[in-house]
């Protein structure tokens, strides 16, 4: 401003900003020096005098070292790079590709799904909905809760598949969490996820079981319930049973087959 002010006739002005811990002083050696440089006009502005202002900066950052108060959802993000896991899967004939990011610790962080032909209702939903499971993993949803809702959800497409823990899909939906979960979960909590062969149960074979002693096993009398017990191995038998093809009634395991118990139909090799 000292070297244009003599070619100008009028004065001319800019505003000297200066920083919050600027000094009575320090104003005053502003003012002094645009004298001396022959200056006909200046303004001065000290950071934090008014209550708000257009632009903030400041040596330290301390909005990025200040820490989000207790609560705060936070979004943990993917490294650029990151690895990957991508898995294919075919239910009642209709395939797909289950593609999901890992962070370094090797947790998922995020899915995408491709399903069906580009563009069609089926793909744009699971890709929204990809879209929606990969942010909740980002922001800290345990992988278990996810599973717990979405696993065992029916809809159409639904069918046999060719993975060897997860023989029946109810639906896209149901696959996918349950692949997961037996993927990603540890053992003792993705056993829930799959169908097993229960305790007790009658040899495929047809032989007939050694008669159980009428003494209680030490472990059948440890379990503080039961009927408990044998509620959960009912739900496990009907995990991922498909509903009967003649009367509609949900199937219960046989074996490696299903029967109907409302109708007797069975699905084809019990």
């Amino acid at each position: 401003m000292g070297a244009a002010q003599p070619f100008i006739s009028g004065a001319i002005s800019k505003t000297i900003n200066m920083p919050q811990e600027a000094t009575v002083e320090d104003i005053c050696h502003a003012y002094t020096e645009a004298w001396r440089l022959g200056i006909k006009a200046i303004a001065i502005y000290r950071d934090g005098s008014k209550k708000v202002q257009p632009l903030s900066t400041s040596k330290d950052d301390k909005t990025a070292a200040t820490k989000a108060p207790a609560g705060t959802p936070y979004r943990r993000r993917l490294p650029d790079e990151r690895q990957a896991i991508t898995h294919k899967f075919s239910i009642g004939g209709h395939e797909g590709y289950l593609t999901v990011g890992l962070f370094e610790d090797g947790t998922p962080g995020e899915i995408f799904i491709v399903m069906s032909k580009e563009g069609s209702t089926l793909s744009g939903v699971m890709d929204c909905f990809a879209t929606t499971v990969s942010l909740a993993l980002q922001y800290g949803v345990p992988l278990k809760v996810l599973v717990n809702k979405f696993g065992h959800v029916r809809f159409e497409p639904s069918g046999v598949t060719n993975h060897k823990d997860i023989r029946f899909a109810k639906s896209v939906i149901d696959y996918i969490f349950r692949w997961m979960a037996l993927k990603f979960l540890p053992a003792e909590e993705a056993q829930q996820f799959k169908v097993t062969e229960l305790p007790g149960a009658k040899p495929s074979n047809g032989t007939a079981a050694t008669p159980a002693s009428s003494k209680p096993s030490p472990a059948a009398a440890a379990s503080p319930n039961p009927f408990e017990q044998q509620e959960k191995l009912t739900f496990v038998a009907q995990a991922d049973a498909p509903v009967c093809s003649d009367c509609g009634s949900l199937m219960v395991r046989n074996g490696n087959c299903y029967k109907c118990v409302n109708c007797g139909s069975t699905s084809g090799c019990s």
